[in-house]
């Protein structure tokens, strides 16, 4: 088992480097290897949109670059910049993707961000059903 409280700070915690002048909207994630690893993340924004990057996949892309490739659990929090966080913020479907990449959805966490010591806790699998992965493409 793990910190799922730990995880959910650190996710708060990362909202505070979110680049967000257009949507001022921040999200933070934390994003923890099956070595214990912690990956933060946050969503950062262009003028342009799309080339924008959500929390998720910061966290995720900033421990590939390093040679992580096992995860267990992410934790997302969301909210108004300069607020707090209220409601969770689930995510979207690119990220979900990029999850079926590198986790195995039916153990893989996902942890919701309700506010300060609230978080609700889901598998890939429940937030992505027939998601399609690398087993997709095995014959």
């Amino acid at each position: 088992m793990f910190n799922e409280k730990r995880l959910v700070e650190e996710a708060i915690r990362a909202r505070k480097f979110a680049y967000a002048p257009y949507s001022h909207f921040a999200v933070g994630a934390a994003l923890l290897t099956e070595n214990g690893k912690i990956f933060s993340g946050c969503n950062i924004e262009s003028a342009a949109f799309t080339p924008g990057s959500c929390a998720e996949r910061t966290a995720f892309f900033k421990a590939v670059s390093e040679g992580e490739r096992a995860f267990r659990a992410i934790a997302i929090a969301g909210g108004k910049e300069d607020g707090p966080v209220r409601g969770v913020c689930p995510p979207c479907g690119v990220c979900r993707q990029v999850m079926m990449e590198f986790c195995r959805p039916e153990t893989f966490t996902i942890l919701l961000a309700e506010g300060a010591g609230k978080w609700q806790s889901f598998t890939l699998e429940q937030l992505f059903p027939l998601g399609f992965g690398p087993c997709s493409l095995k014959g």
